[in-house]
């Protein structure tokens, strides 16, 4: 073969890689670098056709629910029990009975806690096996309803349904022991941690209350204008769903009110996933994402629910996004 002849195939191969790597580059804007979801969900193939939105059978009256790490546990109000589900595959693991009426879910590091609406209690069991660890009592007329964790101890808002006024209890979590229960407003509602206090919603007063979980003192009253439901943490803010379908956004340090965003009707449960708030509109039957830093709003997905039960409790696994049903359904959904 001649040195022109090989000089013109070098010439052409090369031409021909040229054309093809800037044929396959991807154009500014488009793809994975647009993409709304977070890093890891991005590492877990989020466009893999498994990994969408699926919906899954559970108990009956499925409400609030919480990731231990591996599984997912959701409180089935009117089935008196709760449901341990496998998140990658949407397997039911197990169904363990609690108290009447369970609404409210919380993860200790070892621990399941289910609050009972109307047992006025709280169930312990124990997450690798869903071994019925304790029953606390709570006051009568408690109506036991959200819950929280904040490293040591289990906080439990009691709406106080048909009494004067809401209460906050205190639970250690290591053996069950009510430290204490703090006088709250009327109908006291959603709570969260944020690595030092306690937040709680007071929907009559339409208000949250920010409280020192050392001590149990009230730093700080922040008005909302509409009625709080759930909260998240963020890691630097407290989000609360409103009753005038917006989500608040307060400052965790100082308490500011930074804005409020638009979302759907009835705005119910809501969860951050490490970049976004996702909010589960109850009379909307859809579930709004909110871009965290800034509160755009990304999207707006429909959550499959013909039966319209209502949409209610929401957590994240790690990679995906659920929610509850609520109501007289017995389904979850996975985003």
């Amino acid at each position: 073969m001649s040195k022109r002849i090989r000089w013109a195939m070098l010439y052409s191969l090369v031409t021909l890689c040229t054309s093809n790597f800037v044929l396959g580059q991807v154009s500014p804007g488009v793809g994975v670098t647009q993409s709304l979801k977070n890093s890891q969900q991005i590492a877990m193939l989020h466009w893999y056709d498994a990994n969408l939105t699926t919906t899954f059978t559970v108990g009956h009256g499925p409400e609030d629910m919480a990731f231990d790490g591996t599984s997912l546990w959701i409180a089935n109000f009117f089935g008196n029990n709760v449901t341990k589900l496998q998140p990658s595959t949407g397997k039911v693991l197990a169904t363990f009975p609690v108290g009447n009426r369970p609404w409210g879910v919380a993860y200790d590091g070892a621990n399941v806690w289910v609050t009972n609406v109307l047992g006025d209690s709280v169930t312990k069991l124990r997450a690798s096996d869903g071994k019925k660890l304790a029953i606390v009592p709570l006051p009568f007329g408690a109506t036991a309803f959200s819950v929280a964790f904040d490293g040591a101890n289990i906080w439990v808002v009691n709406s106080g349904f048909g009494q004067p006024h809401g209460s906050l209890s205190k639970i250690r979590a290591s053996d069950g022991e009510v430290l204490e229960t703090l006088e709250l407003g009327n109908s006291p509602t959603g709570i969260t941690f944020d690595g030092n206090n306690i937040w709680v919603g007071n929907s009559t007063e339409r208000s949250v209350v920010k409280i020192h979980a050392s001590d149990g003192q009230i730093l700080q009253t922040v008005r909302t204008g509409g009625a709080p439901y759930a909260m998240a943490f963020d890691g630097a803010n407290v989000w609360v769903t409103l009753s005038n379908r917006t989500v608040a956004k307060i400052r965790a340090s100082n308490g500011r009110l930074i804005g409020k965003f638009p979302v759907g009707g009835e705005p119910r449960g809501l969860v951050f996933d490490g970049a976004n708030i996702w909010v589960a509109n109850g009379l909307s039957n859809n579930v709004t994402k909110l871009r965290a830093s800034d509160g755009t709003v990304l999207g707006t997905f429909d959550a499959g629910d013909p039966q319209h039960s209502g949409l209610e409790g929401m957590a994240f696994d790690g990679a995906n996004v659920w929610v509850s049903h609520g109501g007289p359904s017995q389904t979850v959904t996975k985003f």
